[in-house]
């Protein structure tokens, strides 16, 4: 009995010290690599449904979405091809916006049954082996789709398809790589909590337990659900508590638990190759070129909102209007439209105006000006590489903080347009928060990237003043 006491002092301790490691380091990296992969996924969606090669989902944003569930995988008539994987493909993007913002990437959330749930909503759609001849239909009919499109389209278009589906794949790659290492884990944890929670019960007698294999799995049969709650049993686990606690090796399956909760980190090797900080810096300038297709979307249902509220304007006296000033060539005044500017930090509101044209004629410069950091062969991608770390960092900088501002005052638009419209017209405005929330996560990441590199250069300038190379 004292030797198993022994134990359970020793490995829970250890179980929380790697439980915490997760939590603040490894789930953190989880969830960014799920954002990569719906920043690509949103992409892909975006330029499938502007090419008119899938039907989007047309109850989309009625769905609401409250735990995982990957979408169908049956076969279906080729010829239904556009409907069924346009359902499927908006399905499978919504549960991933689902997992970006709303769901706990925690390890007290993240159990066995909510893994074996992601798994087989990352084999929905398999990025690593991305074919046309796959064996998977989702894949192979989405695959088949892509191929289609990007055939058709510029060399500009057919590089971000490429570069959203090779970081699909990197991101898919080390999502699977996490979950495989963390469900290991999360058997450890499971079996960890019972000797927390199951042996500390009061109707638990430790004295009884480990007098034989039998009593111990019977007490914890007794007084599991008291103690667990709803939690599952897993038999297969806790006859591993008990063959750690009783069998004749139980010295040596302890050994191999404890050193389970050992906490990994990769041995870096010091080598007196430089690292290249221009190309960590610009690792947030190529996320910045991941936007163009995110923004040109915004900017369609901007256009669309305007559009809509402009034809409840259509009287007499408007259309005699617009052509006097046609006739006379006279410049239009500009249109402003008052919004409500929610602060971000404070959650203050203030009234702005906002000058549409002005407004949009921005994000479409800037949405070129995002596009060049993707086109590797052009002469603005050229004219940047050609520019010291400090005028990218600027330029990167200052990028970022006007996408900030501009996501404020996306969302701001996104209810004024909903609050503006006549009641026969609200149905018919186009909502913005599902491009806003993709515009923002990779701008996130984009500012991600950028902060590590400067974290580096702080961290390599002190080392300097130190003496130490």
């Amino acid at each position: 009995m004292e030797n198993n006491s022994n134990f359970t002092n020793a490995l829970l301790p250890a179980l929380d010290a790697k439980t915490k490691w997760y939590d603040t380091e490894t789930l953190p990296k989880l969830l960014d690599n799920y954002r990569l992969l719906h920043t690509c996924v949103k992409n892909l969606f975006d330029f499938l449904v502007k090419k008119s090669l899938i039907t989007p989902d047309p109850y989309k944003l009625d769905k609401k979405i409250s735990d995982i569930t990957p979408p169908e995988s049956t076969q279906f008539v080729e010829n239904e091809k556009s409907v069924i994987i346009g359902q499927r493909f908006s399905d499978y993007e919504s549960m991933l916006d689902f997992l970006c913002n709303y769901y706990k990437f925690s390890t007290a959330h993240l159990t066995m049954q909510n893994i074996k749930k992601l798994v087989e909503l990352n084999n929905s759609f398999l990025w690593a082996n991305f074919s046309i001849n796959s064996n998977k239909t989702n894949t192979r009919v989405l695959a088949n789709i892509v191929a289609d499109g990007r055939q058709k389209s510029d060399a500009l278009t057919s590089s971000m398809i490429n570069d959203s589906l090779q970081k699909a794949a990197r991101a898919m790659s080390d999502i699977n790589s996490v979950l495989k290492e963390f469900a290991e884990f999360q058997r450890e944890y499971y079996k960890g909590q019972i000797r927390k929670n199951v042996f500390g019960h009061p109707g638990f007698d430790l004295g009884k337990a480990f007098s034989s294999p039998s009593d111990e799995m019977a007490l914890i049969k007794k007084n599991f659900t008291a103690a667990m709650g709803k939690v599952p049993f897993y038999s297969e686990l806790i006859d591993e508590i008990v063959q750690e606690d009783q069998a004749p090796n139980k010295e040596e399956l302890q050994k191999k638990v404890m050193d389970k909760m050992g906490i990994s980190v990769k041995k870096t090797v010091v080598q007196e190759t430089k690292v290249d900080t221009k190309a960590m810096l610009m690792e947030s300038a190529h996320m910045l070129g991941s936007l163009p297709p995110v923004l040109t979307q915004i900017i369609e249902k901007v256009k669309s909102n305007h559009d809509l509220l402009e034809s409840e304007h259509n009287s007499i006296m408007d259309k005699i209007k617009r052509l006097f000033i046609q006739a006379f060539n006279l410049e239009e005044k500009p249109l402003y439209y008052s919004i409500m500017i929610v602060e971000a930090g404070t959650g203050a509101k203030r009234q702005e105006k906002l000058n549409y044209n002005q407004f949009v004629a921005d994000i479409e410069l800037k949405t070129k000006r995002f596009a060049v950091f993707n086109a590797k062969k052009s002469v603005g991608y050229n004219k940047i590489i050609a520019m010291n770390e400090s005028g990218i960092f600027d330029l990167i900088s200052g990028l970022i903080t006007d996408c900030n501002k501009m996501i404020v005052l996306l969302n701001s638009l996104d209810e004024f347009f909903k609050a503006a419209a006549s009641p026969a017209n609200k149905s018919k405005v186009k909502g913005l928060k599902i491009d806003i929330t993709s515009f923002k996560n990779i701008v996130i990441k984009a500012n991600t990237y950028r902060a590590e590199y400067s974290s580096y250069i702080e961290e390599a300038e002190q080392m300097k003043k130190l003496g130490i190379s």
